[in-house]
């Protein structure tokens, strides 16, 4: 990401793996100094009950770079799903962050002036820690790139028309 040429930030979305493990990731990645620095200092100090935004770690005392704010969508439900959420997602999330950003920013001090915001799904259903591990460490890959790579719609406005419509796999139209 180049500061002076271009977004203020970028906005990432992916869904890897099926059923309670799968993994439904959403990023910001942008400045320290812009609206996602803001959005980032605001969300780690406004803590709700249920949510309670934390950074991710390699291990303790040794943050990602960059700064990355883990923000569960799902209310901690019981003691596994804290577990899963702690534990599984966020190393996944701290493996896949890091494997992205070294592709990136071959000189981890580049990664300084931006900030990254996840917002992380894992079902209180999930009942397996290395699958949760895996799909959220691909996940937040993907979420990256996405942002990277922009919105750009795949298909015409004409073959959308044709298509089914929108799906994900939580829809039941049945």
């Amino acid at each position: 990401m180049n500061v002076a040429t271009d977004p203020v930030y970028e906005v990432g979305e992916a869904f890897v793996g099926a059923g309670a493990n799968s993994a439904h990731i959403n990023t910001v990645f942008g400045t320290r100094l812009g609206p996602v620095g803001t959005a980032f200092a605001t969300a780690l100090a406004t803590p709700s009950a249920g949510h309670v935004p934390f950074l991710v770690v390699w291990k303790p005392d040794v943050p990602v770079a960059p700064a990355t704010l883990f923000i569960n969508k799902a209310a901690i439900a019981n003691d596994r799903h804290g577990q899963l959420t702690w534990g599984a997602a966020q190393a996944g999330v701290a493996l896949g962050v890091t494997e992205y950003m070294a592709g990136r920013f071959p000189d981890e001090a580049a990664t300084v002036p931006f900030v990254l915001l996840t917002a992380v799904w894992v079902d209180p259903a999930a009942d397996s820690d290395r699958a949760v591990y895996d799909n959220n460490r691909d996940a937040v890959r993907r979420a990256l790139d996405v942002g990277r790579r922009g919105i750009r719609p795949t298909l015409a406005h004409r073959e959308l028309a044709i298509d089914r419509g929108p799906w994900n796999p939580y829809l039941r139209l049945d």
